[in-house]
């Protein structure tokens, strides 16, 4: 029988084949090693890690919850300090109002001084007098005026601080507002777990964000903004005590010398009416005189008119007696009596003239004073009319005060969001 042929291709001997199937079952242990090798690092790696991430992310948590109750912390200091703050503005911008009421309240104290003042000058002649009255008004009239600027100044100081004020409380509602998106944020990020459906991976999560800050700069921007609202509630409150002890004194001062002036004012009418009760009775003692005068002036100018007649007689009868002829024209007792009759006629009619022209220029300066007297009676009447204008014209500050007493309806303050008491948070 004969041997077929062998089949094409490479023939190994036993030894080939015992040691490619050694090398077989090596190589599989080998590679059984190796893998059971990898099996227990990366089980040893899953444990390791499983521990890491569960410890990594229960530490960010514990991170997350210190990070919102730091945060909260500080929204709750930032919304105690603006509610404060809007607080000092409402007590501000009430004590602004009330200066402003003040400084409206002096506009009649004014107008009535000056208006008094006005009034005075228009007595004439010696009754335009620089009497304590008229250094009253024009001291009135200085210290309201200066009590006017006062206010003025306060007012614009009160409403240049409430810009501050308003600044500051802006500043502090930014930053809270911030805190609170920051809070609600930093809130969402602790609620998420693996299993929530809104997480994903992102695009370079590592980044540092443009304008980041770090804890420190992060804490001393809160506390600087809460320092600087405190530092500015603090002049504010400062503020509100100088302008209320400040209108507390004005108001003393104007009332002092509201009753100084009008003090002044009653006693000067006083005095003028005296004056004019004096002058009209001197004027009907002067009437009276001139009317005595009057008399004795005819009774004087009738006992001239009769001594001349008898001058006339002696005269007449010394003339005819001149005719006596020869010896007849004696000097005799008749002659004599007769020169001293004229004589003593003459000196009477002189000694009658003279006191008649006493009495007639007595008479004339007794006119010409009792003239002045009625003009002076009717300068005195009119000052008086004055007076009593001007006292009739400062009853209006009683009115004005008793205005002043009457409680206001005070309007709430709305801030700058247009609410009186802003919610920052609940």
């Amino acid at each position: 029988m004969s041997v077929p042929p062998a089949k094409p291709g490479l023939h190994h001997s036993v030894s080939e084949w015992t040691s490619n199937n050694q090398q077989l079952s090596a190589t599989a242990q080998h590679e059984q090693f190796v893998s059971m090798v990898i099996r227990q690092e990366g089980r040893s790696l899953r444990n390791e890690t499983n521990c890491k991430t569960t410890w990594d992310e229960s530490d960010t948590c514990r991170r997350l919850r210190d990070r919102v109750w730091d945060v909260a912390r500080r929204k709750e200091e930032l919304e105690t300090c603006a509610q404060k703050v809007d607080k000092e503005m409402e007590a501000l911008t009430l004590s602004k109002e009330q200066s402003e009421q003040a400084l409206a309240a002096t506009a009649v104290p004014l107008e009535v001084s000056r208006e008094c003042l006005t009034l005075r000058d228009g007595r004439r002649g010696f009754e335009l007098a620089i009497d304590p009255v008229d250094q009253q008004l024009k001291k009135e009239v200085e210290l309201i005026e200066r009590t006017q600027k006062v206010l003025q100044q306060h007012i614009a100081g009160a409403f240049e601080h409430l810009c501050v004020l308003q600044e500051a409380r802006h500043q502090l509602t930014a930053d809270l507002q911030n805190k609170m998106d920051a809070l609600d944020i930093d809130m969402s990020c602790l609620s998420l777990t693996v299993q929530s459906p809104q997480i994903s991976l992102k695009t370079n999560p590592t980044r540092i964000p443009p304008g980041s800050s770090n804890p420190q700069e992060w804490s001393h921007f809160s506390q600087y903004n809460v320092a600087r609202a405190q530092d500015a509630m603090q002049v504010s409150q400062q503020m509100r005590e100088d302008m209320s002890l400040t209108r507390v004194q004005l108001h003393n001062e104007l009332d002092t010398q509201r009753r100084a002036t009008e003090f002044s004012l009653r006693k000067r009418n006083h005095h003028e009416e005296q004056a004019r009760d004096e002058l009209e009775w001197q004027i009907r003692n002067t009437e009276d005189e001139m009317a005595e005068m009057e008399r004795d002036i005819h009774g004087l100018d009738a006992d001239l008119q009769v001594k001349t007649a008898s001058l006339k007689l002696a005269h007449t009868r010394l003339e005819n007696r001149t005719n006596r002829p020869g010896m007849d024209l004696c000097r005799d007792e008749v002659q004599h009596g007769l020169v001293e009759e004229v004589h003593q006629l003459e000196a009477t009619i002189l000694a009658v003239k003279q006191k008649l022209s006493e009495a007639q220029r007595s008479m004339q300066k007794m006119e010409l004073h009792h003239c002045r007297m009625l003009q002076d009676l009717s300068r005195k009447q009119e000052a008086l009319s004055l007076e009593q204008r001007s006292l009739n014209t400062r009853s209006r500050l009683a009115t004005a005060s008793s205005i002043e007493k009457t409680p206001l309806l005070l309007v709430p303050l709305t801030n700058s969001s247009g609410r009186s008491n802003l919610q920052l948070a609940q």
